[in-house]
């Protein structure tokens, strides 16, 4: 949940930049994640939606955000958050080959197979 305080020194859309930081370093905003259309939040934290909208563009020109035309703005991935995002993937996928009954070596092929000939070099 995002909050702008007018008592701060620090300028509105600032605050908005500085917390979309923060959430994203944490993992509280993860990769994917849709942000709220400018207009929405700007009405939500009572701020004009130019404030939002320099956010959202400082928050782009970091390659924090992307913005996906008119399907909104979304948070782009920590290094951390791929890395995650990947051992979750993993380990369904161990579980579903588990449960399917087939043998490590069998999983560790399809892999490979996978991604093609670009392992064959590991």
């Amino acid at each position: 949940m995002l909050s702008v305080d007018p008592s701060l020194p620090v300028p509105p859309f600032e605050q908005i930049k500085n917390q979309i930081t923060e959430q994203r370093a944490s993992g509280e905003l993860t990769a994917n994640h849709r942000l709220p259309p400018v207009r929405h939040l700007a009405i939500e934290l009572g701020v004009a939606p130019n404030t939002v909208a320099r956010a959202y563009r400082e928050l782009e020109a970091s390659g924090l955000i992307e913005t996906r035309g008119r399907h909104g703005s979304f948070v782009t991935g920590t290094a951390e958050s791929s890395r995650k995002e990947a051992l979750a993937a993993a380990a369904d996928y161990v579980a579903r080959v588990q449960a399917l009954g087939l043998p490590e070596s069998d999983a560790i092929r399809f892999v490979r197979d996978a991604f093609g000939p670009r392992l064959s070099t590991s």
